[in-house]
């Protein structure tokens, strides 16, 4: 069975990671923050000591970082996963980043005959630890192939998308789609509870008709009780929200109510909830109506 280096022990690295290790994947960790691999140590993987080290002794190298300059500085850097890999060794990018950036820094592995595929997630912290992230890949297909029963190992699905950077594209999308859905859940409950009915029995009555959306049922209870604990922080929504307006503007795709929903998660980060699961998107509308959708 490969060897895999798992880069990335975040709110999302590491379930992903101890899903590895539970399918029987011998794992080599690596973090910035060392109680993070502590942790993943005691669940039966190795400590990579570091990022050029770990990428010499492993088959597959999966990127799980925050944001564009990470995953560039981690494979291309001074120390970085390119310096330690073999010809043959194969990235696996899971980040959420800008396409561009994908593609840029696949051109840099593949003069070492690196592989490197991107493929983001969606599903937040609780999909990632019962193991049934949605998966967006792009890249080279036999690549893909290769690696697709690792895939599956922290995914219900994984789906090839196409080129490099595909995968992010694809994420992109997904993730106009969830902020536009919070967002109009929230002001769907608010309107309800200004006009005097239960927004849980609005919810109860609509859940299963064509307004019922994965969205609706992970981010609905929550903005009903009140409870922003994050699984998906709204800062991050925000910096995928920033790839999805460079992107779009670069390839002349219009944005209007991404735009929108932005605003409304930069006015939530301005109020110090930038820390606060993206369903938070529910009290911009209490701020503008002095009442709360939740009890």
């Amino acid at each position: 069975m490969m060897k895999i280096g798992f880069i990335g022990l975040g709110i999302m690295g590491t379930p992903m990671a101890k899903n590895l290790l539970k399918a029987g994947y011998e794992l080599v960790a690596y973090d910035i923050n060392q109680s993070s691999i502590d942790n993943i140590v005691l669940s039966g993987a190795k400590a990579g000591g570091s990022i050029k080290k770990l990428a010499s002794i492993c088959d597959v190298i999966i990127t799980m970082l925050p944001n564009s300059p990470d995953v560039k500085d981690v494979v291309c850097g001074e120390g970085g996963v390119l310096e330690g890999a073999k010809a043959g060794t194969i990235i696996v990018d899971m980040s959420s980043i800008a396409p561009l950036v994908s593609q840029e820094i696949e051109k840099e592995c593949a003069k070492k005959d690196v592989k490197m595929i991107d493929a983001p997630v969606s599903g937040g912290e609780p999909k990632a630890i019962d193991g049934t992230l949605s998966i967006m890949v792009g890249g080279d297909k036999e690549v893909f192939e290769t690696v697709k029963p690792l895939l599956l190992s922290v995914g219900a699905s994984a789906v090839y998308c196409g080129n490099i950077g595909a995968g992010n594209i694809t994420k992109l999308a997904n993730q106009i789609i969830v902020a536009v859905n919070i967002a109009a859940v929230s002001e769907g409950f608010m309107l309800a509870r200004k006009a005097g009915v239960d927004p849980a029995l609005v919810f109860d009555a609509i859940k299963g008709g064509l307004a019922g959306s994965t969205v609706m049922n992970a981010k609905g209870p929550m903005m009903l009780e009140n409870n922003f604990k994050p699984g998906f922080k709204v800062d991050l929504h925000i910096k995928d929200l920033n790839n999805v307006l460079d992107t779009g503007h670069s390839v002349g795709s219009p944005l209007p109510l991404t735009t929108i929903v932005m605003e409304m998660m930069q006015a939530l980060h301005a109020k110090g909830c930038g820390q606060e699961d993206h369903s938070s998107l529910a009290k911009h509308y209490a701020d503008l109506t002095g009442t709360s959708i939740g009890i």
